[in-house]
């Protein structure tokens, strides 16, 4: 009985593959015909041509005669970096309004709500296009830009921050992944010793206060040298700094404030998911609130909030193209004008289909390794 169902399943799963191996040809060779019927070429060969055409801001070095290929990758880069500092905020600022909707303050707590609901119940695209607008509205002139911290400028042409600029000598570089790897290999020694005798080493206190003497005596002896470039008013735009235009801060401010929201009920459901015997044990042990969510709350909360995260960080990378609709030219953006000067959709929409998966794979992977560390070994 046994060998005839396996035989079944074998059966069924080769009429599978061989099902949509027929589909995917008459699919593939169906829409070649065509283009080629109507003189619309078909292959990658448009990737190694000039682009010819530029991008207002870059991480990459970048210039018109370029490749189309290397149009791509600076796209990619300034789609990494919006998605990593859109990451990195709305994780920061999710984890407090989360725990401020659960806060017995009522101003704290009906302000974060506020936040949540507007974030959780408007389209992302509605939101974006809310913020550019209102940037323009209500923010002056270059000229008389508002100073609200030092600085930092804020006017109707962006945002201007003050630039470091760092020179790291190699023999930095190398000290600095040779401490890495001394951590690393101090933590693995520690757990061994824990996990043997019970009882953990100072082993990573140890290493970490070691390689922190070792990096600051190396930076001195090689000459590493730091310079700040503070951004200044003059008499009709801020000169100097890092400037940011009001396409780049929309994306990355509207995007926060989305993702932002979503983030925290993801917090605050962790949070009431931990029982109420263990605020009560922390407690009785005379622990104060901020003790209890730091040593307690928040990292029993991480090992159940990690898999809806890994949701949220992935639809930030795919959330970011929408920076189309304020104008910042991301992977997205570049790619559609390749595609509407060469002429090669089909070329190009497989592309955008393939960086995005292996994007969002290599995002997935990684956090559901952390999560597989994370989570708490039955015995």
């Amino acid at each position: 009985m046994l060998t005839y169902a396996r035989h079944r399943a074998i059966v069924l799963q080769g009429a599978l593959i061989a099902a949509v191996s027929v589909g995917a040809y008459v699919l593939v060779t169906g829409t070649a015909a065509n283009l080629s019927a109507r003189g619309i070429p078909l292959g990658f060969g448009f990737l190694f041509a000039p682009a010819n055409f530029s991008i207002s801001e870059t991480l990459l070095p970048f210039k018109p005669q370029d490749p189309n290929w290397w149009a791509i990758v600076v796209g990619i880069a300034n789609t990494l970096f919006v998605s990593a500092v859109v990451i990195s905020a709305s994780s920061i600022l999710g984890l407090l309004v989360g725990i401020g909707r659960l806060s017995g303050n009522p101003l704290v707590a009906g302000a974060t709500r506020v936040w949540v609901e507007i974030a959780r119940n408007t389209p992302v695209l509605i939101l974006l296009i809310f913020v550019y607008a209102l940037w323009w509205k209500i923010l002056p002139t270059a000229s008389e830009a508002a100073n609200p911290l030092p600085g930092v400028y804020l006017s109707m042409r962006g945002l201007a921050l003050p630039l470091v600029d760092i020179a790291w000598p190699p023999a930095l570089v190398m000290t600095l992944i040779t401490c890495a790897a001394a951590v690393w290999a101090a933590r693995g020694l520690a757990v061994r010793r824990q996990e043997a005798s019970g009882h953990r080493p100072a082993y990573v206190t140890v290493a970490v206060a070691a390689s922190i003497a070792t990096l600051a005596a190396t930076a001195v002896l090689s000459g590493v040298s730091a310079t700040v470039e503070w951004p200044r008013l003059g008499r009709t735009n801020v000169i100097g700094g890092l400037q940011l235009t009001p396409e780049l801060t929309t994306i990355l401010v509207g995007l926060t404030i989305y993702t932002t929201g979503f983030i925290a009920e993801i917090v605050r459901g962790g949070i009431l998911a931990i029982g109420k015997g263990q605020w009560e044990a922390a407690r009785s042990l005379g622990l104060t609130q901020g003790r209890i969510l730091r040593l307690v709350v928040v990292p029993q909360t991480l090992r159940v909030v990690l898999p809806p995260l890994t949701s949220q960080y992935v639809n930030v990378v795919k959330n970011s193209t929408l920076a189309i609709a304020v104008g910042y030219q991301d992977f997205m953006t570049i790619v559609g004008t390749i595609i509407n000067k060469t002429s090669h959709a089909v070329e190009g929409i497989a592309i955008i289909l393939g960086i995005f998966l292996i994007l969002n794979l290599l995002l997935s992977g990684a956090l559901n390794w952390v999560n597989r560390r994370m989570a708490i070994v039955e015995r």
